[in-house]
């Protein structure tokens, strides 16, 4: 009867353990709840470790990834535009500015897309208003996390690579980690122009590695950190390699690249030579799509939208966005801003219609598994040369104590800049110390309470529970035997 007893006892405590996650219960909070975009699905990446950050070294050092974005059981299919009001160079949030947002949104519904893409915002501004409202409209946020001032120096990499620069980039995670429509983040954009600035790569990768790092560490949940590479034919595949090799805390969760090689209307998918992409990232295993798109030669019918949508490209890619939504001097715009007013450009009916008659469904015929890329051999158009193979530097010592007290208040954006700051890194990292080894407690964790319960589906519960519920059992088997 005694043993009974107390294997009832035990099994109550194993229940008990596993139904309420005690992490889980303390990042809880009102203030999360008040702010997170709950109306919207979380995005995550299957197999690739983004469902559960207890589970995120496991999931990672296993070595199978899927491909693919997905929203619960469903693929997503990137469906966007990139937005700036402003210019991508210029010091403006579009996010902040709840007016100008409400204002396009009615044009981002009209055209039908699921994302945008911001490239600059103000990490100390107040975004609740417009990411909510961009939930109501079934719209998530792809967005770039460095400024005109606080980013890699494609020049200089090695001191622009500094404790003040990741400060900056933490704090806009900490900006954005609390909504459940933050579909990703981009740790830089276009560094690498040419063979002469592929000395930048292990500098991208290593901010790449430190973004995922300071996520899982905060308790956030596993938002997807990525690249967006130029279109550089020489080195562009070597990029994508490189962005996933190594260990799984170097390895990205996505791959992007900007691509205006389809000029309508005398381009196809075999003349642009996205047949040729397509083949050589038939084996990629991380999610690949068009971070920018849209040649401007001649008039944009934006017929590639029915190849990238279609069967010949979905079980390789997983969209793109447009470039742009606002005419900026560039001849890029599909809009027209005049303060409160906007007027449509041809081609922002033609996308518009492009997008409504080219829906994939289902899971695009995606490859379910897959393994890590080789790391690119030095040569004349990868010349990477003070870091080889896995090797990366070493966060810069001012950072680390970042993942465990959180970033604070970032710079915003009248920051003096950080490309010349002091604190650089000053050593090389062993592959694997940017693992998730302990998760922080406190205000950085509570904030992300009400996404990271959203994003709980069955079986992707922590083993933390399990853990403990079996220590119990254990215990009380032992303690019965002795009586």
């Amino acid at each position: 009867m005694k043993y009974a007893i107390a294997i009832v006892a035990a099994a109550a405590a194993l229940a008990s353990a596993t139904a309420t996650p005690a992490k889980l219960v303390a990042r809880a909070s009102s203030s999360a709840t008040a702010t997170s975009s709950g109306s919207l699905p979380t995005v995550t990446v299957k197999g690739n470790g983004a469902s559960s950050n207890a589970l995120h070294t496991l999931h990672r050092g296993a070595g199978l990834t899927t491909p693919a974005f997905f929203a619960g059981d469903t693929r997503f299919y990137i469906r966007g535009v990139d937005y700036q009001p402003g210019g991508s160079s210029g010091a403006a949030d579009p996010i902040a500015n709840v007016a100008g947002c409400t204002r396009d949104i009615v044009e981002f519904k009209k055209l039908g897309i699921n994302t945008v893409r911001v490239y600059t915002v103000d990490n100390t501004a107040n975004h609740d208003q417009c990411m909510a409202a961009l939930a109501a409209a079934g719209i998530y946020l792809a967005l770039d996390v460095n400024t005109p001032h606080y980013a890699i120096n494609r020049a200089d990499p090695a001191p622009s690579y500094n404790s003040e620069y990741l400060q900056s980039v933490f704090a806009t995670i900490d900006a954005f980690a609390k909504y459940d429509n933050t579909l990703l983040f981009f740790s830089g954009n276009e560094v690498i122009n040419d063979d002469n600035t592929t000395n930048c790569a292990p500098y991208v990768k290593a901010v790449t590695r430190d973004m995922k790092q300071y996520i899982g560490s905060r308790g956030y949940r596993s938002i997807p950190v990525g690249y967006s590479a130029a279109d550089v034919a020489s080195n562009r595949y070597e990029m994508a390699s490189y962005m996933n090799c190594g260990t799984a805390d170097q390895r990205s969760d996505f791959f992007a690249f900007n691509d205006y090689s389809w000029c309508d209307p005398s381009s196809s998918y075999t003349i642009s030579g996205w047949d040729q992409k397509v083949a050589q990232y038939g084996n990629y295993s991380i999610p690949l799509f068009l971070s920018e798109y849209g040649c401007i030669k001649s008039a944009r019918n934006f017929e590639e939208v029915a190849s990238l949508y279609g069967t010949n490209m979905t079980p390789v890619y997983s969209g793109g966005l447009v470039y742009e939504y606002s005419e900026e001097g560039n001849h890029f715009g599909l809009v027209q801003i005049s303060g409160s007013s906007v007027t449509e450009a041809p081609d922002f009916a033609s996308l518009a219609n492009e997008l409504a008659q080219n829906q994939p469904s289902g899971d695009g015929g995606y490859k379910s598994s897959g393994s890590p890329s080789t790391c690119p051999a030095q040569s004349s158009t990868w010349e990477v040369t003070a870091f080889t193979g896995e090797e990366l530097p070493a966060i810069p010592s001012g950072a680390a104590a970042y993942m465990k007290n959180g970033a604070g208040t970032g710079p915003g954006l009248s920051g003096s800049g950080s490309m010349s700051a002091s604190g650089a890194s000053t050593g090389t990292a062993t592959p694997g110390s940017g693992s998730v080894t302990a998760v922080a407690s406190g205000s950085s964790a509570s904030a992300s309470a009400s996404s990271a319960a959203q994003a709980l589906v069955a079986g992707e519960m922590g083993v933390a529970p399990f853990v403990c519920g079996l220590v119990v059992l254990v215990s009380s088997l032992v303690g019965t035997a002795l009586l």
